[in-house]
């Protein structure tokens, strides 16, 4: 498409899956780890990363 935002890869740390409980506990950890990247909101995750776009 062609207003589509191009997405970025975040490498998420391996504590988030060590510690996370459960699937609501994971996203919590995400979502607390993702505030370093202010610039970045997260779409998905996949294969250990979180795919982002670009705020703004």
């Amino acid at each position: 498409m062609l207003n589509e935002q191009p997405t970025y890869k975040i490498l998420l740390p391996r504590w988030i899956w060590e510690e996370a409980k459960d699937n609501v506990h994971f996203k919590q950890l995400v979502l607390q780890y993702m505030r370093r990247y202010p610039e970045y909101a997260v779409k998905s995750v996949k294969d250990g990363f979180a795919i982002c776009v670009r705020k703004g």
